[in-house]
C-alpha cells in the first residue's frame, strides 16, 4: 500500500490548492471594488463560488469513482489556476463572476477526491489519522495564503491572483509526475457496474451524518462572519490583531487534525471524538460571549477550533467506513453540505448579529447541541440496523 508515500504527496496537494485559495481572500474585496462591485455584488461574487461546489462536488466524487481519483484531482486544480488567471486579467464584473463560477465549478473536484483517495489508500483502523492530515494540510493553507496575499498585494491588486494561478500550476505538475493512482481497475469496473445514485448514498443511518456536518458548517461560518465585528465592539481589536487571533486558532485547529485525531480515533472511535469535537466547539461558543481583551479572544476561539478540528475528519472516517457506495460518491455529498453550510451561514450569522452582537454564538450553542443530538440518533439507528445480524 502507498500510503506512506501518498499521503505527504496528498498532504502538500491540498495545502497549495489552500494557499492559492487563501491567497485572494484578503485581496478580492478591494479588486471587485475597484472593477465596481457594490458591497452585494461583492457578496454574491462569495456566493456563487459555494454554490457551485455545492451543486457539483456529488457529481465530481461519482466521476472519481468511475474514472479514477489523479484525473480527477487534475481537473480541479488545472480549473482552480485557470480560475485565478482570468481573476487577474478581469476588467469587468461579469469577468470575475465568470472566473467564480468556473473556479467553482472545476475546483469542486478537488477536496472530495482528495478524502475519496486517502479512505483509498488507508486501512479503516488508520482513516481517522488520514482524514486529519488532509484536514491539518488545508487549515495551515488558510493561514499562510491570506499572508502572502496580503504582502504580495502591495505591490499591486491583481498580483495575487497571478501567484495563486502558479501556485495552482506547480501543484498540478506534483500530481502529474508524484501522484499514482489509488483506485483499482476492479474498483472502477465494480463501480461502473453498479448503479450508484445520490439517493442510495443519502440512505440508511449514514444520511444522518450528512445533516451533522452541515449544522457545524453553519455554526463555524456564522462565527467567521460576524466575530470580526464581535471583536471590535467587545475588545476594540483591530484587523491585524484580529488577522493573528484567526492564525493561531488555525494553527491550534491543525496541530489537533495533524497529530492528535489520528491517536484518538484510534483508540476511541470516531464516535467518541466527533462527540468530544462538538461538545468543547459549544464550550468555545459560550466562552466566546466573554471576550473582552486580545488575550481571551485568542484562548477562547482556540478552544472552539480545537473542537471544530475534531469534528470533520472524524465525519469523513466515520462515513467512508459506513457507507456502501463508493468513497468518492460519499466524500462529494459531504463536500456539498459543507458548502450549504458555509452558504447559508454567513448571512443567518449577519442577520442574528443585527438582532444582537451575541446571538450568532449562542445559536452556534444550540446548533452544537442539534449537531450533538443527531450523532446521538445515528448511533441508536445503526445499533437497530446491526441488532437483526448479531441475533442470526
Amino acid at each position: 500500500m502507498e500510503t506512506k508515500k501518498a499521503l505527504p504527496i496528498l498532504f502538500a496537494v491540498m495545502f497549495l490548492v489552500m494557499v492559492g485559495f487563501g491567497i485572494i481572500i484578503p485581496v478580492l474585496p478591494f479588486y471587485a471594488e475597484e472593477i465596481g462591485a457594490s458591497p452585494t455584488q461583492l457578496g454574491l461574487l462569495m456566493a456563487v463560488y459555494s454554490l457551485m461546489q455545492l451543486i457539483f462536488a456529488p457529481m465530481w466524487g461519482r466521476i472519481s469513482d468511475r474514472i479514477g481519483r489523479k484525473p480527477v484531482i487534475m481537473i480541479g486544480i488545472l480549473g482552480l489556476a485557470l480560475s485565478f488567471f482570468l481573476m487577474a486579467l478581469s476588467t469587468q464584473l461579469w469577468m470575475l463572476f465568470l472566473a467564480r463560477i468556473i473556479g467553482g465549478f472545476l475546483s469542486s473536484a478537488n477536496m472530495p477526491t482528495v478524502m475519496a483517495y486517502v479512505a483509498d489508500i488507508t486501512t479503516e483502523e488508520d482513516r481517522g489519522k488520514g482524514m486529519g492530515i488532509i484536514g491539518a494540510s488545508i487549515g495551515l493553507g488558510f493561514i499562510f495564503g491570506p499572508a502572502i496575499g496580503g504582502i504580495f498585494s502591495n505591490i499591486s491588486l491583481n498580483v495575487p491572483f497571478y501567484v495563486a494561478g502558479a501556485s495552482s500550476l506547480i501543484t498540478f505538475f506534483i500530481v502529474m509526475f508524484f501522484l499514482k493512482e489509488s483506485l483499482s481497475l476492479e474498483s472502477k469496473t465494480n463501480y461502473s457496474k453498479s448503479k450508484n445514485s445520490l439517493r442510495q448514498t443519502m440512505s440508511g443511518p449514514t444520511s444522518i451524518l450528512f445533516f451533522l456536518q452541515l449544522f457545524v458548517s453553519l455554526s463555524l461560518s456564522g462565527l467567521e462572519a460576524t466575530f470580526a465585528y464581535f471583536a471590535a465592539e467587545k475588545a476594540g481589536l483591530g484587523a491585524v490583531k484580529l488577522g493573528y487571533i484567526f492564525m493561531i486558532m488555525g494553527l491550534a485547529g491543525a496541530v489537533v487534525q495533524g497529530g492528535l485525531v489520528g491517536k484518538l480515533t484510534k483508540r476511541f472511535g470516531e464516535g467518541s471524538i466527533i462527540q468530544m469535537g462538538i461538545v468543547i466547539s459549544a464550550i468555545g461558543f459560550l466562552l466566546i460571549l466573554f471576550v473582552n481583551n486580545f488575550t481571551t479572544a485568542a484562548i477562547f476561539l482556540t478552544i472552539f477550533g480545537v473542537g471544530n478540528g475534531l469534528i470533520r475528519p472524524s465525519v469523513s472516517s466515520l462515513l467512508t467506513k459506513k457507507s456502501t457506495t463508493g468513497h468518492g460518491s460519499t466524500t462529494g455529498l459531504l463536500s456539498s453540505f459543507d458548502s450549504l453550510g458555509r452558504i447559508i451561514g454567513p448571512p443567518l450569522g449577519g442577520w442574528l448579529f443585527s438582532l444582537a452582537i451575541g446571538l450568532p454564538y449562542i445559536s452556534g450553542i444550540v446548533l452544537s447541541l442539534v449537531a450533538f443530538v443527531l450523532y446521538r440518533l445515528y448511533n441508536t439507528a445503526q445499533s437497530k440496523k446491526l441488532q437483526p445480524s448479531t441475533s442470526t
